[in-house]
């Protein structure tokens, strides 16, 4: 009986060891498989960046015919006796981009002598760009620059500039005065900005053989009125774009025999087919080519 109690402890001591390997074994193998998880997990966290915000659309996305942005009524009256009425168009590489166009002219009134007068009008649009910023931020740095431009005209005397209300979003005009060829010249430079567009116009004359200089007033008067028209061509040809085409006549027209067809049959007329597809006159309405 002495002997058997010491066996006996011996078994139990050597049954117990497998199940503590066992357990220690279990013990580093989720302790190993946290960590990996844990790693997995901070490893995503910092792979994720967060998106950029998207710029806004540009408004418009092209520009209006430059030598018919203003009325021709406008023309005639700001540059009597224009050489060319329908203008003469800057170069460009891009018309969707940037665009000019001039108008000038000499008035001879005999013995008052001769008025002379000069208009150009020019536009600057600019699209979103991720990096570069919205069309809207890029044309108002444009706007600032032009006007700077404009105060900075070489020669240019008794500078002024002030606020343009009513054209575009924002606008300024830019006068001075300033002698060349002899005589004197009054000018005024408008430069706006609508959405994504610059628009730059110059109207400037002088009075020849004896005839008085125009005032100042006259001539930024007459800027004012032209930018505002190049403005509004703005917009117009961006309305012109996105304005569905009018409803072609020939589904009315095709009812409308139908009509008279149905009441020809329901009233018991003989000696007529019915010819409303082929008799009926096909449509020669097309859509309004975009204004310009």
């Amino acid at each position: 009986m002495h002997r058997s109690a010491p066996r006996l402890s011996r078994i139990l001591a050597c049954a117990a060891v497998p199940v503590m390997l066992v357990a220690v074994g279990c013990s580093s193998d989720s302790d190993s498989d946290s960590k990996k998880n844990a790693g997995s997990s901070s490893s995503g966290t910092a792979s994720t960046k967060p998106s950029e915000p998207t710029v806004e659309a540009a408004r418009f996305d092209d520009l209006p015919d430059p030598c018919s942005s203003i009325a021709k009524k406008t023309i005639k009256d700001l540059v009597p006796e224009a050489k060319k009425k329908n203008g003469t168009a800057g170069r460009s590489n891009d018309l969707a981009a940037r665009s000019s166009c001039s108008w000038n002219g000499l008035d001879d009134k005999g013995v008052d002598g001769s008025q002379y007068r000069w208009l150009d009008v020019g536009f600057t649009r600019f699209d979103s760009d991720q990096s570069l910023g919205s069309g809207a931020k890029r044309a108002t740095a444009e706007y600032a620059k032009q006007v700077t431009k404009a105060k900075a005209s070489e020669g240019a005397e008794k500078v002024a500039a002030e606020p343009a209300a009513g054209i575009g979003e924002e606008a300024t005009v830019v006068t001075y005065g300033l002698s060349k060829t002899d005589e004197d010249f009054a000018y005024a430079t408008v430069v706006a900005r609508t959405g994504n567009v610059v628009v730059t116009l110059t109207y400037n004359g002088a009075g020849y053989a004896g005839a008085k200089t125009p005032s100042s007033a006259s001539i930024v008067k007459g800027a004012q009125k032209a930018a505002k028209e190049a403005v509004a061509a703005v917009g117009e040809t961006a309305d012109a774009k996105v304005t569905p085409p009018a409803k072609s006549g020939s589904d009315d027209s095709t009812k409308d025999a139908g009509k008279k067809d149905t009441a020809k049959g329901s009233g018991g007329s003989s000696g007529g087919s019915s010819s409303s597809d082929s008799d009926s006159p096909k449509s020669t309405t097309k859509p309004k080519a975009k204004s310009s």
